[in-house]
This record gives structure tokens, sequence and C-alpha cells, in this order.
């Protein structure tokens, strides 16, 4: 089964609370959701092997630990993903960067896929899946399985906000993906939005709205 990692550290509360108040203008949500994205970056890089190697400093040479050359991919969701990509780059600057194309068509709610663009090596790349809000889970699930069929094995799924429903749709259809939230949120209105949540992400992002 798995896992559900709610990254409560002070400091991503605190900015994620900022993120909620819809006084927050675009500006100041697309630098918090970045600095929160690179934040939890941290946690979900956290079981990345290590090797030793042996460097000199300047007193003497000693072993010291590296990361083991785990291949990284960093794929956001459009559009809101594309506001997590730069925080994670900031940590993971050598990691490759995809993108899968899902809105949800307001009437259904149901995901609609127009686009993907991923590494040419994706399967052999532990990815990062991005997007801010996890709703009912439809455009992550659909996201995971395009993820899947080009041949990933280990998928680790980061949004800001997770509503129940989303949680539950993602760990039956992907046991074997776990979700890093910042946020487990009450649940869903009746036009599928999070409660509480904070709004449309792309929206208050990109100012659209």
């Amino acid at each position: 089964m798995s896992e559900l990692h709610i990254v409560n550290h002070p400091m991503i509360q605190h900015k994620l609370t900022i993120m909620r108040d819809i006084n927050t203008g675009s500006k100041d949500f697309r630098e918090l959701l970045e600095e929160i994205s690179m934040l939890m970056g941290y946690e979900l890089t956290r079981d990345l092997p290590l090797s030793e190697v042996e460097i000199e400093t300047p007193m003497r040479k000693m072993k010291s630990k590296v990361i083991s050359g785990k291949k990284l991919a960093i794929v956001p969701v459009l559009r809101a993903g594309l506001g997590m990509v730069d925080g994670l780059l900031n940590l993971l600057p050598v990691a490759k960067v995809g993108h899968i194309g899902l809105y949800r068509d307001h009437e259904t709610c149901q995901p609609v896929f127009y686009y993907s663009k991923l590494p040419f090596d994706i399967e052999q790349r532990v990815v990062i899946l991005c997007d801010p809000m996890l709703a009912t889970g439809g455009s992550a699930s659909d996201a995971i399985r395009l993820l899947k069929e080009k041949g990933c094995m280990t998928i680790r799924l980061m949004c800001l906000v997770a509503a129940p429903q989303g949680i539950d749709k993602v760990q039956k259809e992907h046991p074997d993906v776990d979700i890093y939230t910042a946020a487990k949120d009450d649940g869903l209105d009746g036009q599928a939005y999070i409660l509480p949540g904070l709004g449309d992400a792309g929206d208050r992002i990109f100012g659209t709205k």
C-alpha cells in the first residue's frame, strides 16, 4: 500500500497559510509555491541511496557520501504543476523535466489529456510527479498511468493540498505510488474543488482569474 506523507514542517505550514489567504496576490503565491516545493523536496528525497567516495579537503584526504547516481525526473501536470518545478530544480539541478497536459472538464469534473513530452530515458528515472492540488485524484491517477505505460517503475506524487477523495483514489489505483502533501484538507465541494483549499492554483499562479 502506498504511504501518505504529510510534510508538516513549521515553515511549510506558515507559507501555506499565506498562500491560502484570498488576499495573497499572484507574485507572492508563485514565490511561496516555489519555496514550499523546495522544502518538500528535502523530505521526498530523504531515502535516495548514497555511495562513498574519497575526496581531499584543504586539510587531508577523507571518505564522504554522495548520491549514488540515481537519475531523477520532475514531471509537472500542466498547468499548475509548472509552479513547483523551479523549487525542485533548485534542489535537484541535474534532474530532467517532462510535462503532462491534463485539464478538468468543468461539466463532468473528469480529466482530459492533451499533451505529453517526457525525457527519452524516463523509465530509468525516479519520477516526481507534481501538481499543487489533489482533488478527485482523476488527473493524478491518469498521469501516473501514462508514466507506467512509458515504463516508469518508481513514481512519487507531490502536491500542496490533498482531499481525502483524491488520496483514496490514487492509493486504490496505484498502491505502489507514495503521496507527499503539505496538508490533508476536509473534502470537496459540489464542483470538486478542495475545501478549505486555496482556490484554483493555476489561476492564482498565472493571474488568470
